[in-house]
């Protein structure tokens, strides 16, 4: 069978994702007033002390909830133009057609696609308790302090299944301290040894891997990551490190969480829990509904396997799915046929 022509693959993507993936464009939004004024070069079009620069995986699978993510982050925003998204997809993935439906949602929207060599952390993974986590886009975010110009000093990551009800600027700010590398709400009540399997705690030199640090668990869907300190740390090579551990003896279940864990826990700046209302899409098995955390709420976060939109669109929705769905920018037939 014949090859397409490059050229012809972004359009090949539109048309294939035409049935779920056409997506509606969303107002444009404006700075306050007391906004510092950014002037971008052609030679730096991504780089500014002033602006927040904001992370992101990008595929096809999760589009929608990227999109509605990015929706909602410009929406309550006090200087959206100050905004520059960096969106990483795969090493498949048309970059080019997620470009276009990127511009075509949010034309004002000043952002990047990066492709994620996949064979640089393929053969590092080890299967987990869902085979969703075992995508290596989702240990793109080890690798964001190589992806991301050098001039990106400081960025927020975000998971693609959050919301934003707060001005992400805030969260940008946190301070990091001395020394910390990395910011997010920690859960010290959660289970932390659960993460861990017993060939970890057994090993008379594993187990005293947490040895003078107050380990607590963190959720690293949403981070504020220092990547000046991440690079002069090679915090990447610590990571991977652990994952090679992991490929000869089994020392964790899920995912790309605990290499994150086994290098960080203990050692990151708090973030205010109001930050990541995680869990909203229940466990990793059966993804039932699930209420708030008591307390104030800037994120809510759909971790867990129910996405809201695939329970909006099997008229099952969770009662805080109805939070998502202002946001999402997916075109409805009613819409299509108008």
């Amino acid at each position: 069978m014949p090859k397409l022509p490059p050229q012809l693959l972004p359009l090949l993507f539109l048309l294939s994702s035409a049935s779920s993936h056409i997506f509606k464009e969303a107002p444009q939004f404006y700075n306050s007033p007391n906004c510092p004024s950014i002037i971008f070069t052609n030679s730096q079009p991504y780089c500014s002390d002033h602006a927040v620069h904001v992370a992101m995986t990008l595929d096809s699978t999760y589009l929608r909830g990227s999109m509605a993510a990015v929706h909602s982050v410009l929406q309550h925003s006090s200087c959206p133009q100050n905004l520059i998204f960096h969106f990483i997809a795969g090493s498949a993935a048309p970059v080019s057609g997620l470009s276009q439906t990127i511009s075509g949602s949010f034309p004002f929207l000043r952002f990047r696609v990066y492709r994620f060599d996949d064979s640089a952390v393929a053969g590092l993974i080890s299967t987990s308790i869902r085979s969703a986590l075992d995508c290596p886009l989702n240990y793109a975010r080890n690798y964001l302090a190589d992806i991301l110009p050098v001039c990106v000093t400081r960025v927020v990551y975000l998971d693609s299944d959050v919301i934003l009800v707060d001005d992400i600027a805030k969260l940008a700010a946190t301070p990091l301290g001395s020394d910390s590398v990395l910011a997010a709400p920690e859960y010290c009540n959660a289970n932390f040894t659960s993460y861990f399997t017993s060939s970890f705690w057994s090993n008379p030199t594993l187990s005293l891997t947490f040895v003078g640090r107050k380990a607590c668990y963190f959720n690293t869907g949403v981070m504020v990551l220092d990547l000046v300190r991440w690079r002069l740390g090679d915090y990447t090579t610590k990571i991977e490190e652990w994952m090679e551990l992991q490929k000869r003896i089994r020392i964790y279940q899920l995912g790309s969480l605990p290499p994150f864990l086994l290098v960080f826990a203990g050692n990151i700046a708090p973030v205010d829990h109001r930050w990541n209302q995680h869990g909203l899409g229940g466990d990793n098995f059966r993804g039932l509904c699930r209420d708030l955390h008591p307390g104030p709420v800037s994120l809510l976060h759909w971790s867990g396997k129910g996405k809201p939109w695939a329970r909006l669109d099997a008229n099952r929705p969770c009662p805080l799915d109805a939070l998502w769905a202002p946001y999402d920018l997916l075109k409805t037939p009613f819409s299509l046929e108008s």
